[in-house]
């Protein structure tokens, strides 16, 4: 059942979740970054490879809806045994179907049970960070998704290092695959076990009103309207991930480097501004935040868009970074604000923000094949615009004091 924590089990609670975040960017980068590697042994092309790309991001789909089956079924907690289970096997198959099988097929049922298990756990884990914020009192979740933002630095710098060092994408994978499992075992063990989560069953409502309770949530007008605020700064964040060097190369006519510049000046930004984002929104409130994020991410966008040149681009790149940096994960911190029913509606909300992530960019591609790059950047704009009108949907409910601000 619920307990009052110490301050010690909530500094064991929130390390567990940062070490969770961390991994999982690392895993995600370092499959990434051995794409060529993985295009060369299984002797493929550029089409096989998206092939094997659509499998993650379609299976993906099916793990958003998984998770939330998890969540009623077995808790948050337990439930992110199995989810960072099935991840690691995933990887580990890849890296069998890489490096011993040389197999196409298997390397996709790899990257499928992958995408179910990645997708799944990024629920998980935002429903136990959300959770760990509400009872440390102060506005966290912008840091925790910053720690996946590290994990993928650090994924993506180990795996340069794997390729340089001619290490096979199977062991590498392999190595990665037995951290996850390490990091699940470790820190999952420091997660306390919570009866709102469902993770007690003798204390927790029973399985089909936790069934009841995760499908009511999807009826809540609140749970939409914040659902519209990530999916418009998932939009910003996934569009720049996905098109914004080729934005830089096609719309503005630079060179490749620059476009890989440009994505790196995105990043720290966001990275930078989800470090320090924390104690400004406890100073100025959730709200607020959202709203003045929303001005700078579309505004710097818009300014990238119409640069005359690249300093500018630059500077509306930077601008675009910070804005997108927070809409996602206070959105979450927003969904978690009553207790009662923080997992179904920081599971709900999520579904809702990775959708936006896995389904926009190449919404994006395809609508930019019609009109250019940079004509379709005005879409993000509109959607933007939508996330900061929606901004009033984070104001806390009554009795949460996390986000509500200072003066």
């Amino acid at each position: 059942m619920d307990t009052t924590l110490t301050r010690a089990q909530l500094t064991r609670w929130r390390l567990a979740i940062f070490a969770i975040f961390f991994v999982c960017g690392f895993g995600f980068a370092s499959w990434a970054s051995r794409l060529p590697a993985v295009k060369t042994a299984l002797g493929t092309d550029d089409q096989g490879i998206g092939a094997l790309l659509f499998v993650s991001g379609a299976t993906s789909l099916i793990g958003l809806s998984l998770a939330n089956v998890v969540v009623a079924r077995w808790g948050a907690r337990r439930g992110m045994y199995g989810t960072l289970a099935a991840l690691a096997g995933g990887m580990a198959v890849v890296g069998v179907g890489v490096q011993v099988a040389e197999s196409f097929a298997l390397t996709a049922v790899g990257l499928a049970i992958m995408g179910v298990g990645m997708s799944s756990t990024d629920i998980l884990m935002n429903v136990e960070a959300a959770a760990a914020e509400q009872a440390t009192g102060r506005t966290l979740m912008p840091l925790f998704h910053a720690f996946f933002s590290f994990g993928t630095v650090a994924g993506a710098g180990a795996g340069i290092a794997m390729a340089a060092w001619g290490v096979g994408v199977g062991w590498h994978l392999w190595s990665v695959a037995a951290l996850m499992i390490a990091a699940g075992i470790v820190g999952l063990g420091a997660v306390p076990v919570r009866a709102a989560a469902g993770d007690d069953d003798a204390a927790a409502p029973s399985r089909r009103e936790r069934f009841v309770a995760a499908l009511a949530v999807w009826r809540e007008p609140r749970i939409y309207a914040i659902g519209a605020i990530m999916l418009g700064m998932a939009f910003a964040e996934g569009s720049a991930n996905d098109w914004l060097a080729i934005a830089m190369v096609d719309g503005h006519a630079q060179s490749e480097a620059t476009g890989a510049i440009a994505l790196t000046v995105f990043s720290i930004a966001m990275t930078v501004f989800r470090v320090i984002g924390g104690p400004l929104v406890d100073r100025f409130g959730r709200v607020w935040t959202l709203r003045i994020l929303a001005v700078l991410a579309g505004g710097g966008l818009v300014l990238f868009i119409l640069a005359p040149n690249v300093p500018l681009a630059f500077v509306g790149i930077a601008l675009w970074g910070a804005g997108a940096s927070m809409g996602f994960p206070l959105g979450m911190s927003a969904a978690a604000d009553d207790p009662e029913k923080a997992a179904a509606s920081v599971s709900a909300a999520a579904t809702i923000g990775y959708l936006a992530f896995l389904a926009g960019p190449p919404a994006l591609g395809w609508i930019s094949h019609q009109i250019g790059i940079l004509p379709t950047l005005w879409i993000i704009v509109g959607l933007i615009v939508v996330s900061g009108l929606a901004s009033g949907a984070a104001k806390p409910v009554a009795g949460s004091t996390v986000g509500a601000g200072h003066h």
